[in-house]
């Protein structure tokens, strides 16, 4: 009997892949190894590799580096082949993923976002990027069979990963794809966005998700946090009231929310957790990926490649942007997200670029023939080439709010200043969804706002049917004149494509399209650091005062007979935390401190500049 469990155990990963030929030529065709890698300060990194049997010629290596673990361990392989990496298996590549420091099975001290340290001097001094290169020095020369060239690769959390590979500096290390990277978590990914907290992501997945746990002895298991099950995130997140009540969940163990908390403004304690911060003349290819319409780290990827056009002008780097979810040009459908449709599988579209882009840089096989950026624009549905992003000839373009919610690209002189008005009360927060449920929702980034449209706190302005097509590429700069009864608040901008009424049901969704208010871009800034994230201001009541801020990159074209929607509102709930409405340290806020405001939006100066392109 004890015969039969093992040769059951030695057969399982064999017996699991014959479900497919892809499963079963992997398994027949690949070794799998697991090693423990020293770095230069002893400290050992558990690593999975994926070996071809085939030695009839040499082999390029493709590094991912997770905290999010290389499981299976032991002999099962990963399922690599449902999906389409399967593709560098069979072009016959040595697939390598590490647990990262203090993570799962490898040893050391775990850090969220460690800081990159450009003066290494002893084996002590170590960072991602010294133990990317130790690790790529390791395996050039324990691998058999292997080419002498290494790419990395990682997706989100691994991109950032991917970003410290490309800043090891090792010579074998000749392209590097960092998708959806975790860049600076102050102003633009999960944590933050200009100093405003992303409530339900950080909560969730630092503290009930239990990543930023301290790190413990190795385990192929995860730390398990605690189960934060709610049939309404609304209510649930209303319920827990100011910022202290979550911190008090965390306990004395989550070192990254603890630090988040004790640092509210921008201080060197974020700076050098900035992702770019060691961003400068940086050797190996890079294809820097993203989504248009990622909700976690869209920021990542447009800032990543606009630090290496700026910082490293040497680097071989592309850009590509699709209109996608956080990851979703990894998986088998880019056909849709939510109720918007792509007219075509923009996922394999993308996949076609990516794999000859590793194999020319580390094999030799054909040639790069990407675009400096390769961009989807959504409206039109259309994939777009250029020499530069920003794209070279960008008319900024002002579209002016004027009263009776009209949204003008003329500006109207007037002697007397109108407004409108509306009253914020964190006690009935605007939410980001008409949806009720128990998740952040990735599809609110496309998502009908005709919910917000319905709501007096939310300021709504339009132009009329558009008699011509206009297309918008880069950057969006919010420029509002606005006056409070009280001393902050915060400004969440919305960036609106409004369909015709005539527009058909969608048949896949069943969703009626006839008017359907299209999220294109939004963003939120907290109006203290409207003239300083290192140095917050109070608002003087009463006081004219302008707030002014860049929203992420679009690319989007308005058709002919669609309308541009603009919307102003101040909370956005529980996507982003609830500012009390007086200036003070949120993070430290009492139930009480939460007051409703008068908020008053100028027409004719207050604006949105748009980057329009011909």
């Amino acid at each position: 009997m004890k015969k039969l469990s093992l040769l059951i155990i030695i057969l399982l990963p064999f017996l699991a892949a014959a479900q497919n030929p892809d499963s079963a030529w992997f398994v027949n065709n690949y070794i799998k190894k697991e090693v423990t890698i020293p770095m230069r300060d002893g400290v050992k990194l558990f690593t999975s590799i994926y070996m071809p049997k085939d030695q009839s010629e040499k082999h390029p290596i493709l590094l991912t580096r997770t905290p999010y673990s290389v499981s299976p361990y032991g002999a099962n392989y990963r399922p690599y082949w449902n999906s389409y990496q399967m593709r560098y298996i069979r072009e016959g590549y040595i697939i390598v993923n590490q647990d990262i420091r203090g993570k799962y099975m490898s040893e050391g001290q775990f850090e969220v976002v460690r800081p990159f340290n450009p003066n290494k001097k002893t084996s002590k001094d170590i960072d991602e990027a010294s133990d990317s290169y130790d690790t790529i020095d390791w395996l050039i020369k324990n691998i058999d069979g292997n080419n002498g060239r290494v790419g990395g690769i990682g997706i989100s959390f691994p991109g950032f990963y991917a970003t410290m590979i490309a800043l090891s500096g090792h010579p074998a290390l000749k392209a590097v794809s960092p998708q959806a990277p975790v860049t600076d978590r102050f102003f633009g990914d999960d944590d933050h966005h200009n100093g405003v907290m992303m409530l339900m992501d950080a909560y969730e997945f630092q503290v009930a998700g239990a990543f930023a746990a301290p790190s413990r002895t190795p385990s192929t298991r995860g730390i398990r946090g605690f189960r934060v099950s709610y049939p309404d995130n609304y209510a649930y997140y209303l319920k827990m009231g100011a910022m202290p009540n979550f911190t008090k969940m965390s306990g004395d163990t989550m070192k990254f929310w603890t630090g988040m908390m004790d640092h509210p403004n921008l201080d060197d304690w974020w700076k050098v957790r900035d992702a770019r911060a060691g961003i400068k003349d940086v050797k190996p290819a890079m294809l820097i990926t993203g989504g248009l319409f990622d909700a976690e780290d869209g920021y990542g990827a447009w800032n990543t490649y606009q630090a290496l056009v700026k910082k490293s002008l040497a680097t071989n780097s592309k850009l590509v942007m699709g209109p996608w979810y956080h990851g979703q040009w990894a998986s088998k459908d880019g056909t849709h997200l939510g109720n918007i449709q792509f007219g075509s599988n923009t996922s394999t579209y993308y996949q076609d670029m990516e794999v000859p882009f590793f194999n020319y840089y580390l094999k030799g096989k054909g040639a790069d023939t990407l675009s400096k950026a390769t961009i989807f624009f959504s409206g039109e549905n259309k994939w777009r080439r250029f020499k530069q992003w920003p794209v070279a000839g960008i008319k900024y373009t002002p579209v002016y709010l004027e009263a009776n919610g009209g949204l003008s690209f003329n500006q109207i002189q007037t002697f007397a200043p109108s407004f409108d008005t509306y009253i914020s009360d964190p006690a009935r927060p605007v939410p980001y969804t008409e949806d009720v449920g128990n998740r952040r929702t990735r599809e609110y980034m496309v998502d009908d706002q005709r919910f917000a449209s319905r709501r007096t706190d939310v300021l709504t302005y339009s132009t009329g049917a558009l008699d011509k097509d206009i297309t918008l590429a880069g950057p969006l700069v919010a420029d509002l004149l606005v006056s409070l009864s009280n001393t902050d608040a915060d400004f969440i901008v919305k960036l609106i494509d409004v369909l015709p009424d005539d527009t058909p049901m969608d048949r896949t969704t069943r969703y009626p399209m006839g008017g359907y208010q299209m999220l294109v871009r939004a963003e939120t800034m907290r109006g203290k650091f409207r003239n300083s994230f290192e140095k917050p201001e109070p608002f003087t009541p009463g006081k004219t005062t302008q707030v002014k801020f860049a929203l992420p990159d679009v690319a989007h074209t308005f058709k002919k007979g669609h309308k541009i929607m603009v919307q102003i509102q101040s909370t956005w709930f529980p996507l982003t935390d609830r500012n009390p409405q007086q200036f003070l340290d949120i993070n430290k806020a009492k139930d009480s401190d939460f007051v409703k405001e008068t908020i008053n939006v100028y027409h004719n100066q207050s604006k949105i500049i748009l980057p329009v392109i011909e």
